[in-house]
């Protein structure tokens, strides 16, 4: 009889396309917040925000290093740095112990995660193995983010980001293509790349919003919200990438969200980047697109 797995997971479980290798170790169950009009990733019942038993947790902890060998753990569920400084120690601390073999721990982080943890805190949190901090920045635009009830503005993401990086603990930060509509597209796109070049996050994506489960949530807040063609999008793309001036940011917009594949490091390869945008525009029967069957989140 094969030994039970060693994590209770409560469905359905979310992770980045990166963390496709991790072990997922859920330390909340659901987002504190949760009240982004986007997102359905935490919407079911059982999803309700709380945090995890902190002896459980330790527990599985140990099992999991009797019965797996992994080198990487992305702690679950919406964002677990939420948690108190010292709870997270103890998570991060007793992976050292128990999987000595985990070179990096993840996390997903709202940005209104670390307004009440210093930069020191997040250096213990880096000293202990937290390597990387996904951010779902989504727009830097203001009034987008008004109107996506995201309940972040762009100084409180720029504050974050820099607290990470200035603690050392890697960002990976996440853009959405046509969050803004037809009508706030461009300035979507310009204080997207605005908040990017302040913060120099060693990552960036984009993925297209889309709304699996209806728009009926999405509208309530943005009520003239006008989705914009696949055209459309890439102007949008093209926009943001000719603002961007990153320096070291590996940059990928390849998740299954997404019409056309782009890979590069900002900003080496802008101008390759941006070419493709452009013969996507002008030559799409020649740009490997993803049909809409192949799409997905």
């Amino acid at each position: 009889m094969s030994a039970r797995f060693p994590i209770d997971y409560i469905e359905p479980v979310f992770r980045p396309p990166s963390e496709a290798q991790s072990l997922i170790l859920p330390v909340t169950n659901g987002c504190s917040w949760n009240q982004c009009t986007f997102c359905e990733m935490y919407t079911a019942e059982q999803k309700k925000f709380r945090a995890r038993d902190e002896t459980q947790v330790l527990e599985e902890i140990r099992r999991a290093g009797e019965q797996l060998i992994v080198n990487r753990v992305f702690l679950a569920d919406g964002d677990a740095l939420v948690l108190p400084t010292r709870r997270l120690l103890a998570i991060l601390r007793a992976i050292g112990d128990y999987m000595p073999e985990v070179r990096r721990v993840s996390s997903y982080c709202l940005p209104r995660n670390l307004r009440k943890k210093s930069v020191e805190e997040l250096r213990e949190l880096a000293d202990a193995g937290l390597k990387m901090a996904y951010v779902g920045c989504e727009s830097g635009d203001d009034e987008v983010l008004a109107r996506v009830n995201k309940g972040e503005t762009y100084a409180s993401s720029l504050s974050a980001l820099d607290k990470l990086g200035q603690a050392g603990i890697s960002r990976s930060v996440m853009i959405l293509n046509g969050l803004g509509g037809e009508a706030l597209s461009d300035q979507h796109a310009d204080n997207s790349a605005r908040l990017m070049n302040e913060a120099q996050p060693e990552y960036l994506s984009t993925l297209v919003v889309s709304f699996p489960m209806g728009e009926a949530r999405f509208r309530q807040r943005f009520v003239d919200y006008r989705p914009q063609s696949q055209v459309q999008l890439f102007r949008e793309i093209e926009r943001l990438l000719d603002g961007l001036q990153l320096r070291q940011t590996v940059f990928r917009s390849d998740h299954a969200s997404n019409y056309l594949v782009l890979k590069g490091t900002l900003g080496r390869d802008k101008e390759r980047l941006l070419a493709q945008v452009r013969n996507a525009i002008e030559q799409p029967q020649q740009a490997n697109l993803r049909q809409e069957w192949q799409r997905g989140l």
